[in-house]
């Protein structure tokens, strides 16, 4: 069994510290703000300019005028703010923004980031994914472990055009969670019944386990988000 994107969501809020200013990319890292611990307070900033983003909107709430950078409506905190895209690039490029979580195309086992250049597809550019990556103190990646047509997503080394070099710290896949050292790939969560040898076969680099993980079932996507703990700074 693997992983659904809500709950690759709910690992990845897991990842966010209290008091942490968060940066969350288009697709599945937008359910990141649906799962953010209770006894954990962060704010969700978003480059086509807000600070203070909330979760998303209940059906028949949304606002058609208060959107995030991938256009989808969303709800704001009090003590929200709004300014242009020059003040909010210039917090992520500034080093003000503690992680982002990002969607994927290809990471390297080096923690190269490739997620802009769609194969066959005409894209405008990467957005601000290229300055977040830069100027972001922490880069967790959420992703399908492999594409649409079975080839690994996660790669010895990248072969589409490059976001940034050696900038990703965390992989968190619907099969697993992987960190990434100076030595390579660790192996730090899995999936509920992902075997050691498929994630092998599907991984298109090598990688290590971490000693202290066990071979079973993950307890925490049983617990309810307010039973949390915030992870030790």
């Amino acid at each position: 069994m693997t992983w659904t994107r809500d709950e690759m969501a709910k690992i990845a809020a897991r990842e966010l510290h209290d008091g942490d200013y968060v940066n969350l990319g288009i697709g599945i890292p937008t359910l990141v703000a649906n799962h953010i611990p209770r006894n954990v307070t962060v704010t969700l900033q978003s480059e086509n300019g807000i600070l203070g983003m909330g979760p998303f909107p209940y059906d028949g709430d949304e606002d058609p005028d208060l959107i995030n950078a991938g256009k989808q409506t969303v709800t704001v905190n009090t003590g929200a703010s709004f300014f242009d895209s020059t003040e909010s690039f210039a917090m992520i490029r500034g080093g003000k923004i503690d992680i982002a979580i990002l969607g994927a195309l290809q990471v390297g086992a080096n923690g190269d980031l490739a997620n802009w250049a769609v194969p066959g597809a005409l894209v405008k550019g990467m957005g601000g994914a290229m300055d977040l990556v830069a100027g972001t103190r922490r880069i967790v990646v959420i992703t399908d472990h492999v594409a649409k047509d079975g080839s690994p997503k996660i790669v010895q080394h990248c072969t589409l055009p490059l976001t940034g070099l050696r900038v990703v710290d965390r992989i968190i896949t619907d099969h697993a969670v992987f960190e990434v050292t100076p030595s390579g790939l660790e192996l730090v969560d899995h999936a509920s019944g992902v075997s050691l040898e498929n994630l092998r076969d599907i991984t298109g680099a090598p990688f290590t386990v971490d000693p202290t993980l066990l071979w079973e079932p993950t307890e925490h996507l049983q617990a309810d988000p307010a039973s949390w703990e915030a992870p030790a700074n």
